[in-house]
């Protein structure tokens, strides 16, 4: 089918994917979804490690959940990807991708000739020497996409984009729901914490934080003497407890706090600093979304550390659901399919 596509997010845990029918349109159709565990070590933060096996993992995935296209458009979005404010003179947004290696190698940590760019512009303006246009420069390290390219072939999908998860995710849950005004969108994962201010729909600033919810399940662990399972089981049931009950649940506690408190505070100083930085546009309220982010508590602390509302991402509000899937198999895995959602979504291929 010419106007299906299928978004695929490969995490460090799990491959979700999904498949929309009209992607280009108002309302799309979801049509099928799954997911399949990875072993450990076989993605590293969502960079493909170990291709053949990966490769193998898709091909089951694409096999068990009877996807019907083999077009897919894969997400990226960790350390290895870098968003920067940019404004340059005014021209056709051909020439500016064309000239950015000749402008922003003093803005990137590594040779220019390592990394695939893009610029994602927002508005336009008058500098000193005549009209500019601001945006974001997204720099990402090349031969980190190349290995997830590389599995998605193996497989023998076709993959018709790359796009940055961030924007996958404001697209999901800010942009096609039409929240207006200055909205931080959060997204707790596993390993990254991902924030994107948007004004009016518009993403005009994206934060990566390596930091995610497997840090804190692999403190409790290390430094309690847990195993990784009995470390996750406290995590989800404790959460940001007040009462401990004993001096066992006391130590947990602290761990959670410590952790979770340092996240906070970096979210915090995020939005602080964009406010700061568009004194005309502050930060209204907050979109929470990601698996991590329903550690019990998680929410109401945000709140409290940002002094702004805070309210959970809806990913179903503006999409179609095929009458084979169910709302409540939906809502048990939408915090996991919100990313490839999404991806799929912003196909421009689709």
């Amino acid at each position: 089918m010419a106007n299906t596509v299928v978004g695929v997010d490969i995490g460090s845990a799990s491959i979700r994917a999904v498949e929309l029918v009209d992607a280009e349109k108002a309302k799309p159709t979801l049509v099928r979804f799954g997911r399949i565990d990875i072993p450990p070590g076989v993605v590293r933060r969502g960079e493909v490690i170990e291709a053949e096996t990966t490769a193998g993992l898709l091909k089951r995935l694409w096999s068990d959940a009877g996807f019907k296209t083999k077009r897919v458009v894969l997400g990226m979005g960790n350390q290895r990807v870098f968003a920067r404010d940019l404004t340059v003179p005014r021209a056709p947004l051909p020439r500016i991708r064309e000239s950015l290696p000749f402008l922003v190698q003093e803005m990137l940590p590594l040779p220019v000739s390592e990394t695939i760019l893009d610029f994602y512009p927002t508005s336009e303006g008058m500098g000193e020497h005549g009209p500019t246009v601001s945006g974001l420069l997204i720099a990402a390290v090349k031969d980190a996409i190349l290995a997830n390219v590389k599995a998605v072939q193996l497989a023998g999908l076709t993959p018709v984009e790359v796009d940055l998860i961030p924007f996958a995710l404001q697209r999901a849950l800010v942009s096609r729901p039409r929240i207006g005004g200055t909205v931080a969108l959060i997204d707790v994962g596993a390993s990254t914490t991902t924030v994107v201010v948007a004004k009016d729909g518009v993403p005009e600033f994206v934060r990566l934080i390596p930091t995610g919810g497997d840090d804190l399940t692999t403190a409790l662990s290390t430094r309690l003497e847990l195993t990784a399972g009995e470390a996750e089981y406290i995590k989800r049931t404790l959460g940001l407890g007040t009462n401990a009950a004993d001096a066992q649940q006391h130590a947990q506690l602290s761990v959670i706090y410590e952790v979770v408190n340092e996240l906070l505070g970096s979210l915090r100083n995020t939005i602080t600093y964009f406010s700061n930085t568009r004194a005309d546009a502050p930060v209204e309220r907050i979109v929470l979304a990601g698996g991590a982010a329903q550690l019990p508590g998680f929410g109401a602390a945000l709140a409290e550390f940002t002094r702004l509302p805070v309210i959970e991402g809806e990913p179903f509000a503006t999409i179609g659901i095929s009458r084979n899937l169910t709302s409540e198999n939906l809502r048990l895995h939408q915090r996991e399919i919100t990313v490839a959602l999404g991806l799929a979504m912003g196909s421009v291929a689709a």
